[in-house]
């Protein structure tokens, strides 16, 4: 259609939609969210959590203290982020490597975006001279694979991971499966080490725990329900 412009032009703009023209609240709303990234600069007071890690490579333990940072405080947005890691130990073996170390996730950590390959990388570190087993009978590869295991659970704690575990349904096999091998002798009570499982009890592949014992001909884990018969 055209249109004849019998007027002196003095001013044009572009025609927008009324939709670009005025936007809808939440729209708005939605550009004003902080995510994390390495310009966000670090508050006077970060929220931290410190975990200690005890192992039988060392008499002294190692204390991870993990700071967090809160964006979006008060808001229907607001959610905590890693910023920072922290590793202290009167063991001074390896301490240009524990630098290295948390300085490098502390430099994810700040980078933001999804930090959290950085669990299954650390657990996938395998000392040459061997791995051991921490309290509850599960094996770590290495004390890097520990340090994994601890960001991991903080991750779970702040929300970004789930926990590692069974399902309701395998928790409820693993009861019966618990129930049925203490049955099986006799409802004595059976010695125990490394928490809950049997002494005895051997690897578990799938958990890396000590908690795989014969049932019924079959090799069934009490941790996480795994079992070689399918």
């Amino acid at each position: 259609m055209t249109i004849k412009i019998e007027k002196k032009i003095v001013d044009y703009a572009v025609a927008r939609d009324e939709e670009e023209k005025h936007p809808a609240p939440q729209e708005a709303s939605e550009n004003n969210i902080v995510h994390m990234h390495e310009r966000v600069a670090r508050p006077e007071m970060l929220f931290g959590s410190t975990y200690k890690i005890k192992t039988p490579l060392s008499e002294h333990a190692l204390y991870v203290t993990i700071n967090d940072i809160i964006l979006n405080p008060g808001t229907p947005h607001e959610v905590r982020r890693p910023f920072e890691v922290f590793i202290n130990s009167k063991n001074m073996d390896h301490f240009q490597w524990i630098v290295a170390l948390t300085r490098i996730i502390s430099a994810v950590f700040r980078k933001g975006g999804d930090v959290t390959f950085l669990v299954e990388e650390l657990r996938s570190v395998f000392d040459p001279s061997g791995g051991y087993f921490k309290k509850g009978g599960k094996f770590m590869p290495s004390l890097v694979a520990e340090i994994g295991d601890v960001i991991h659970s903080h991750l779970v704690m702040i929300g970004m991971l789930q926990a590692d575990g069974p399902d309701e349904h395998q928790r409820k096999l693993i009861e019966e499966k618990r129930k049925q091998y203490q049955e099986s002798r006799g409802n004595v009570s059976v010695p125990q080490e490394n928490g809950d499982f049997p002494e005895g009890a051997q690897l578990c592949s799938k958990c890396n725990t000590k908690a795989m014992i014969q049932m019924d001909g079959c090799m069934t884990c009490l941790n996480c329900g795994d079992s070689k018969c399918g």
